[in-house]
């Protein structure tokens, strides 16, 4: 991995769930689930299309496995723990973004992309 890899791979990774911490929550407290689907089409969709469409993080040529899936789920663990929130209340989440990463890659896998 070269070095703009690296600095653009751990940048696209801050900014991602940066963006989701603050932006997701204001949403949903305005508009209710209405507000957290779009946010989840805005912030997801337009992340996704510049760290893998743009090529933001790097897959593969000598470097490690990151996907903005471990990006959003750590940089939003650790803004949790910045805020003190509840482990216990938030492990359904944690539980079910894991069941869902797993449903999807079962998908994918045998839409054979």
């Amino acid at each position: 991995m070269t070095g703009y890899g690296m600095i653009t791979t751990f940048a696209s990774g801050f900014i991602f769930p940066f963006i989701i911490a603050m932006v997701w929550g204001k949403y949903v407290e305005a508009h209710k689930i209405f507000g957290g689907i779009v946010v989840a089409g805005m912030v997801v969709g337009t992340m996704w299309m510049v760290n893998h469409g743009v090529g933001f993080i790097v897959q593969g040529d000598n470097a490690p496995w990151v996907d903005q899936a471990w990006a959003a789920g750590i940089g939003l663990l650790a803004f949790g723990f910045f805020k003190k929130a509840s482990f216990k209340k938030t492990l359904p989440t944690m539980i079910f973004a894991v069941l869902g990463g797993i449903a999807a890659g079962f998908i994918v896998s045998a839409l054979g992309k």
